[in-house]
């Protein structure tokens, strides 16, 4: 029993690092045997130490020691894969990516990556695997005013959950030193120099297109500046260094734009300094050292791609390959990460996985896959048209992921307990999945006492139990009177009766489901206690992930339809 439950393991482990190229994570290859196998799920506790197993001797693998392992011990999972990945959308190619990519993704450590991230991070990653090459996640940690110390942790977590194929990990606060030392090179060879001019007054000079008085300083006086600042001689807001551009830039926002300034409040949590660079001068110094050939995001940033330009041109380095595309509006969840954090604080929120928020985590406490999220990206693609995302199109890639895998259970929202007079005695046998059956039935026996969901009787003559019987209702003053209606499925659809869910009186668990328009309490089938952490659908509900079932409670979150 053993050996075959440490085969099916393998063999999942080693489809599912085909599929993304790259070592395999427990719970997905977990899910997929039990989602698959469910006469193991018995036996769920034993699976992590042989999954582990399983995933350690596939991730010492080579991508092509993998196919050529699962093509031998099975070859119908490799066709399967072939099949899927034949619809999967080809994005354009990147100029001068023939001989490989190194591209990044730089998000700020000021909360949990959420759906906006997940776009850049996504598109980045998919020209890594197109080409080959490698992956940088670059920290941008410079501005102790946006950082969380607890987002670096969030930050490392939802890039693992998302899959990405990430190389190497640089964070920009251990770089200061590199930053201050081409800071000084710059003021050397001319290209920017240390502004003491009042913020105010310099704006009304820059969209005026005149120069400031600093301007003029010599690389001598501006160099004792810079050494000043670097020793503490200025306060947040007496100085700042600037990189010198066309004053006459018909934007204004392109004129000496500041490189470095002084930040004396809040204490960084990684590094004891008070001078950070500003992100256009940080981003152009390390995507040249880091080698990034390719950079790929979103057309807000076309005005700080022309500023990072000038420090490309000052120092003779070669830019890397732009490609902007087109904002995309998403709306129904929070994702401020100012307003998420408030939210939070006040009890608004229950935390960053919050069913009304857009973060990876409370995505995927939904139930949502990382490549749900992965093929939704993946089809928006980078054009540079503004799009609304689509939330539809994410919950069919997920459909497609989790409707194979989930159970189906009975969920009755506000449950109404009635006698069906007349009634025989009878047992439902309910299939566990109805595309699967060697998954089983659920039995659920009816006495003549049942448990209905009050909307769906309200204003019924007749009604069909699912898998059941008819029930005929009618309302004799202040009481409801059930009867025993057969067990012809054809007199119900006769009648247009309603096919409702049900439970046998005396036999539900409470069960909750967090959805962004409300919660909906009702009782579900006691099988549910046992899909903690698993998708199910709640049959005539949607899909949802069972969250928690303690204490005989079941708490879920709903997932789409």
């Amino acid at each position: 029993m053993d050996a075959d439950l440490e085969h099916l393991l393998l063999i999942y482990a080693l489809q599912n690092a085909v599929k993304h190229d790259a070592a395999p994570k427990s719970g997905t290859v977990i899910g997929t045997v039990l989602g698959k196998h469910p006469e193991f799920r018995s036996r769920a506790r034993e699976l992590g130490p042989l999954a582990g197993k399983a995933i350690a001797e596939v991730a010492a693998m080579s991508q092509a020691e993998r196919k050529n392992r699962l093509e031998t011990i099975a070859p119908e999972l490799l066709a399967e894969l072939s099949e899927t990945h034949e619809h999967v959308r080809q994005l354009p190619a990147l100029e001068g990516a023939e001989n490989g990519v190194v591209m990044r993704f730089a998000p700020n450590p000021s909360g949990p990556l959420h759906l906006g991230h997940a776009r850049a991070s996504i598109l980045n990653d998919y020209y890594v695997r197109r080409y080959g090459g490698r992956y940088v996640l670059r920290i941008e940690d410079t501005d102790p005013k946006r950082v969380d110390p607890e987002a670096y942790e969030m930050v490392r977590e939802d890039i693992e959950w998302l899959g990405l194929g990430i190389t190497d990990i640089v964070y920009q606060s251990d770089r200061l030193d590199i930053y201050y030392d081409l800071c000084r090179k710059l003021i050397e060879i001319g290209g920017a120099y240390v502004c003491v001019c009042d913020a105010e007054r310099f704006r009304e000079l820059k969209l005026k297109g005149k120069e400031c008085p600093c301007r003029e300083q010599t690389v001598e006086e501006n160099l004792e500046l810079w050494q000043r600042m670097l020793e503490g001689g200025f306060y947040e807001g007496d100085v700042t260094v600037r990189v010198k551009t066309d004053l006459a830039h018909p934007d204004p926002a392109m004129r000496d734009y500041s490189a470095m300034r002084i930040v004396n409040a809040p204490l960084h949590p990684r590094v004891d300094a008070t001078v950070f660079p500003l992100m256009n001068f940080s981003v152009a110094v390390d995507d040249h050292l880091l080698g990034i050939t390719h950079v790929i995001r979103g057309k807000d940033h076309i005005a700080n791609t022309g500023r990072q330009r000038y420090i490309f041109e000052y120092f003779g380095w070669k830019p890397p390959v732009y490609r902007h595309y087109g904002r995309m509006g998403i709306s129904g969840v929070v994702l401020s990460t100012s307003g998420m954090r408030e939210g939070i604080k006040s009890g608004l929120y229950t935390g960053w996985d919050d069913v009304h928020l857009g973060t990876l985590r409370a995505i995927a406490r939904r139930g949502i896959e990382a490549e749900a999220v992965r093929n939704a990206m993946v089809d928006i693609g980078i054009g540079e048209t503004d799009i609304s995302f689509s939330w539809e199109n994410l919950y069919a890639k997920n459909k497609e992921l989790v409707d194979p895998k989930a159970n189906r259970y009975f969920f009755v929202p506000d449950p109404v307990e009635v006698t069906v007079a007349g009634a025989p005695l009878h047992s439902a046998h309910a299939a566990l999945h109805p595309a699967d059956p060697s998954r089983g039935v659920r039995t659920l026996v009816a006495e003549g006492r049942v448990l209905l969901p009050k909307a769906d009787i309200e204003g019924r003559s007749m009604v069909r139990l699912k898998d059941l019987y008819n029930i005929r209702l009618e309302q004799v003053g202040d009481v409801l009177e059930v009867s025993y209606a057969g067990d012809s499925l054809e007199d119900a659809r006769r009648e247009k009766a309603p096919i409702i869910q049900w439970l046998p009186a005396g036999t539900g668990l409470p069960c909750t489901i967090l959805r962004q328009e409300g919660d909906l309490s009702g009782l579900c089938e006691p099988l549910v206690a046992g899909e903690a952490d698993r998708v199910v659908q709640f049959e005539r509900i949607g899909f949802a992930r069972i969250d928690s079932a303690d204490g005989g409670r079941v708490s879920a979150y709903f997932a789409h339809r």
